[in-house]
């Protein structure tokens, strides 16, 4: 059997056929020629291999997509050895799309497709064809398989999935450099023919813009492409089929192409002269550290690239003002580094330079990127509050110095030109006792009571000042008044304590080391000298020794002292101090004497060292013996009390439970040793038991219950008591 196809069906059909000839693809295959298979041996010969008849051998069918005509479309033939032309044999046809899509002439073998194929949805048909005796139904041929394939056209246009595009590339960008590549995608069959050969070009965006037709990457095409000129750009792109022939299917992409910045354009001042109509304006009370004006250079980059940093670069300018960049609206914000003063300099003149702050190498060429331009500032004149002389002042005055005394002085001035006379005033919102007051046109400050140097050393005032023609205008200063000393205190003993007298004190011994003190200031420090009252006759008891360092030592000058005889002693001690003039004073030391007991170095008063380790003094302590007496005499009568209230026991017989064991023999002291013999104790065999009596005492409103029993000694007149009371 065999398989033949058409070869007159258009000229297109004619092409198939000489290309598939020339490929060496025959669609008429015989059976009536023997197949040869011939093997090419190791000595150059060639061996041939018969083999035997088979009914089919197939090859693939083609049929054209997209088939638009009346009729169905012819694929091919099949054709059996067993044919004779008769009819006698039937070609049934099964497999994909059998019946449906392809259909085949049973007498004839000839096959048909009834539908129009799309290579793209599928691209070949497996199928199976048998030859049948027609009359018998028997299979002449076994059941064989062959492929018809679909054959591609250019029925697909290529298309850009991904578009449209969104692209960014640099200003003034070298030309050539990439910006973009797009790729286009064909359904149609790229292993045959060039219905999916794709070229590119560019449809709109030249000059600036071009694509390269085989990748489809696009460059610039023009050098120094300017931002600030232009930014967005438009270009489509078309991608063609058939290698960009006449015929061809095509489709377009649109590629939206921002320019972004870099640092081309270096920062303008509108103007290089802002004087006369346009000077700043400065009052001289602006304040320090505040802005008083702002200036801007132009820059027509953007983000980062924009950036500039202002600097004043005239001394003039620089002692007296700062400026900083405001980061919002890239201004440079003028402030004061000292105060103005209309009256020293009425105007000022600044040279200010704005710089961009990130610098492009690469466009160096272009200039420094930087401007500079001048500003003239005029202080504007304020009426200002008076100034004074000093920032602070510190004035002395001696302490009891007369009312009036005169303490010091505060001058202030009105710094304007017309310079107003200034009046004084002392704050009287301050708290406390006034002590001063101030002439209030001369700045004199005075007493207004006496000053005590030990009760307030220091005085803080505040002095107010204001011109005459604007008392509103009020300017402060602080004072400060130290109170000098005057001996004008005299010196006294420092303790006021008692000192103590040992009862054992012996002639000269030191009974008590004293020192002084004084509320005076001195500057040397203070030196005391000490004596007993030389108006007084001689001490008996005690004398005085000025140790010539602040302290004096008392001294005993006899012995045997008591507290039985004398307790307290009192000993003037008058003390002078270096003070100019020298004052003295006179202080009575109490001495008290007392039994001593040594701890260590120091000496103690024993009755003093009872009552100060307890904390209490002498009336405090007989009032507490006098509550323990009482409350010692109440318990007694208690006890008392209770006793005569006892009733007879009554003796009755009860067992006895526990023993509480009393002696009631008297011995005759150590002499009598022989008097009882205490191993007839240790021997309970040695005495007999009496008989148990059981004694009952009954109180008023309880009973009492006591067992005792009796043993005694046969030998010894000796009894033992066991009792158990309950």
């Amino acid at each position: 059997m065999r398989i033949s196809t058409t070869s007159c069906l258009c000229p297109f059909l004619v092409c198939l056929c000489f290309i598939q000839k020339c490929c060496g693809v025959s669609h008429h295959v015989s059976t009536k020629v023997p197949s040869k298979n011939q093997t090419k041996l190791a000595n150059g010969e060639t061996e041939v291999h018969h083999r035997p008849k088979r009914g089919w051998i197939w090859n693939q069918f083609f049929v054209l997509e997209e088939h638009m005509g009346p009729e169905a479309q012819y694929v091919g033939k099949l054709h059996s050895n067993s044919d004779k032309g008769d009819g006698s044999v039937k070609y049934i046809l099964s497999g994909e799309g059998a019946g449906t899509i392809f259909i085949i002439d049973e007498v004839t073998g000839d096959i048909h497709a009834t539908k129009s194929l799309d290579r793209e949805r599928k691209t070949h048909y497996v199928l199976h064809a048998q030859a049948l005796d027609r009359n018998t139904k028997e299979a002449l041929e076994p059941k064989s398989e062959f492929i018809i394939k679909v054959q591609d056209i250019n029925d697909n246009a290529p298309k850009f999935p991904d578009g449209p595009f969104v692209a960014m590339v640099p200003e003034m960008s070298e030309v050539g450099t990439s910006v973009l590549q797009v790729t286009a995608t064909d359904a149609d069959d790229p292993t045959y023919g060039n219905s999916a050969r794709i070229v590119y070009s560019i449809l709109q965006g030249q000059p600036y813009f071009s694509v390269d037709p085989k990748t489809g990457i696009i460059r610039t095409a023009l050098a120094n492409m300017d931002r600030e000129a232009r930014e967005h750009y438009t270009v489509v792109i078309q991608a063609k089929d058939m290698a960009g022939q006449v015929g061809g299917l095509s489709g377009s992409t649109t590629i939206n192409i921002t320019l972004t910045d870099v640092n081309d354009n270096p920062p303008k001042f509108p103007q290089s002269m802002y004087n006369h109509g346009n000077f700043l304006y400065v009052p001289e009370s602006a304040q320090v550290g505040k802005p008083v004006g702002k200036i801007k250079a132009n820059d027509e980059d953007l983000g980062i690239n924009a950036d500039i940093k202002y600097s004043i670069i005239n001394s003039e300018g620089a002692n007296m003002f700062s400026i900083s960049t405001d980061r919002d609206t890239r201004e440079g914000i003028l402030s004061l580094k000292k105060p103005l003063n209309y009256e020293k300099k009425k105007s000022y003149t600044l040279h200010i330079e704005g710089m961009n702050t990130h610098v492009d190498p690469r466009f160096s060429y272009l200039g420094s990127f930087k401007d500079t331009a001048t500003l003239k500032i005029t202080v504007g004149d304020v009426d200002e509050a008076p100034v004074f002389s000093m920032d602070y002042y510190i004035m002395e005055v001696y302490e009891n110095a007369p009312i009036g005394t005169e303490v010091g002085t505060v001058t202030a001035q009105d710094p304007d030109i017309k310079n107003s006379p200034v009046r004084y005033y002392l704050d009287i919102k301050e708290e406390g006792e006034r002590y001063f007051k101030i002439d209030e046109s001369h700045g004199i400050i005075r007493t207004i009571q006496p000053l005590d140097r030990e009760d307030m050393p220091w005085h803080n005032i505040t002095v107010m000042a204001s011109d005459v023609d604007n008392p509103s205008l009020l300017s402060h200063v602080p004072a400060t008044v130290q109170v000098l000393d005057v001996n004008d205190n005299p010196p006294e003993i420092a303790t006021q304590e008692e000192g103590i007298v040992c009862e054992s004190s012996r002639p000269g011994q030191v009974i008590q080391t004293v020192t002084a003190m004084d509320k005076d200031d001195f500057a040397n420090g203070q030196r005391f000298s000490f004596a007993l009252p030389s108006h007084l006759p001689v001490n008996p008891n005690f004398t005085l020794k000025d140790n010539e360092d602040g302290t004096a030592s008392i001294i005993a000058r006899r012995r045997r002292f008591s507290h039985l005889t004398q307790e307290l002693y009192e000993l003037p001690i008058v003390v002078w101090d270096n003070g100019e003039p020298s004052l003295s004073g006179t202080s009575t030391l109490t001495l008290r004497v007392c039994p001593c007991q040594r701890h260590g170095r120091v000496r103690m008063c024993q009755g003093e060292a009872f009552l100060s380790s307890a904390g209490l003094s002498t009336g405090a302590l007989i009032a507490i013996l006098l509550c323990i007496v009482i409350l010692l005499a109440i318990v007694v009568l208690f006890i008392t009390l209770r006793r005569s209230k006892k009733e007879p026991l009554i003796i009755s017989e009860e067992d006895v439970r526990e023993n509480v064991v009393t002696y009631d023999d008297e011995g005759g002291g150590e002499e009598d040793t022989e008097a009882f013999d205490i191993i007839a104790l240790r021997n309970p065999a040695a005495c007999g038991a009496l008989p148990k009596v059981i004694i009952n005492h009954h109180a008023e409103d309880n009973a009492k219950q006591t067992t005792c029993t009796i043993m005694t000694d046969p030998v010894k007149c000796t009894t033992l008591h066991f009792c158990n009371v309950k």
